[in-house]
């Protein structure tokens, strides 16, 4: 498979730039998972699309204010940081911008503080070491890491987290949590839905497309993820009584996948905690996960091959077609997907 196959055009006019108020207010294309069909809702409808005793699935992950600014101790240099994985108490991996960050450079923080240029990496990142643990200074100094392709201002830094997050980590929303209100999620749990949360704290794919020309070329970043005993027995019950595990977004999509090839032929999932390299493209066998809620993606993206694989690629593209022509917001503040 060439990444060439994944690509289609999307005119900047169809990129949200600012999330559905209420959240539950975003447009919901739903597709059937083997007959292809497609219909048209609100988000809030998505509570009529779940059965009891079917298990919603969703990430808790919650955004750090991983963006921060600084400069070159030397030379007054402007640098920007994207702070993507902690490698240690005072070490993160990091992606930073600006001309010639060298090995052993210190940058100075807006408050004084600084850090020094542990080593260098590919495709811009950086290895940092701070002087002194920066976690509790993040709310002051960082922002909200937005994606490169929202321009507007974002006023409401929690609009950018899922209502249900709490475990920080990451350097991007899990975005198809983001239409779901505390309201929704009590509806739905009164329908006798199981509702299962697992954790994956998302870093650099999600901000770079695949460069490789054949996709079996691509070497996917790896992301911690857990799944704790409990959340795996709710799942586990949930597909032996024949009800559907259902992932809220494909970074869940992608824990649950991980957790299903740690299992046995006994159980759907098994509880792990650990850093996770799948690659779901275009041939994968799916084990756990039966439905899918999702955003529409980037092109050329892991994402946009995660649901090929998911439900055909001529499919997947042929529904991006359909949304852009009934006005479908796209991207990470967009509209959503029902596929099952």
């Amino acid at each position: 498979m060439n990444i060439a196959d994944f690509d289609y055009d999307l005119p900047a006019r169809f990129i949200a730039q600012t999330p559905a108020d209420p959240r539950d207010a975003a447009r919901l294309m739903r597709m059937g998972r083997s007959s292809g069909a497609i219909t048209h809702h609100c988000f809030a409808d998505v509570a009529d699309m779940l059965f009891p005793g079917d298990a919603l699935v969703l990430n808790d992950t919650r955004v750090i204010p991983a963006r921060l600014y600084a400069t070159k101790a030397e030379s007054g240099g402007k640098v920007e940081i994207l702070l993507l994985r902690r490698r240690g108490e005072r070490r993160w991996l990091a992606l930073v911008g600006g001309r010639n960050v060298q090995a052993g450079m210190r940058l100075l923080l807006a408050d004084g503080a600084g850090c020094t240029v542990a080593a260098c990496l590919d495709k811009g990142q950086r290895i940092l070491e701070f002087d002194q643990a920066i976690d509790a200074r993040l709310t002051e100094l960082g922002e909200m890491p937005l994606p490169p392709y929202i321009h507007a201002k974002l006023n409401d830094s929690e609009r950018y987290q899922t209502v249900y997050s709490r475990s920080e980590g990451s350097a991007a929303a899990p975005t198809a949590g983001l239409h779901f209100t505390p309201a929704l999620l009590e509806r739905i749990a009164a329908k006798g839905v199981r509702i299962a949360r697992c954790t994956l704290h998302i870093g650099l794919d999600t901000f770079q497309p695949i460069t490789a020309e054949r996709v079996t070329e691509h070497k996917i970043h790896s992301e911690f993820a857990r799944l704790d005993a409990d959340n795996a027995q709710a799942i586990n019950n949930a597909k032996a009584a024949g009800g559907r595990v259902i992932a809220v977004g494909t970074t869940s999509a992608r824990t649950l996948e991980t957790a299903a090839a740690c299992a046995d032929d006994q159980a759907c999932v098994r509880p792990f905690a650990a850093e996770t390299s799948l690659f779901i493209y275009p041939g994968y066998r799916w084990r756990a996960v039966d439905a899918m809620i999702t955003n529409f993606h980037l092109p050329r993206s892991s994402l946009l091959l995660m649901l090929s694989a998911f439900i055909g690629r001529g499919r997947l593209l042929a529904a991006y077609e359909a949304a852009k022509r009934m006005g479908y917001r796209f991207y990470s503040f967009g509209d959503a997907m029902f596929i099952g």
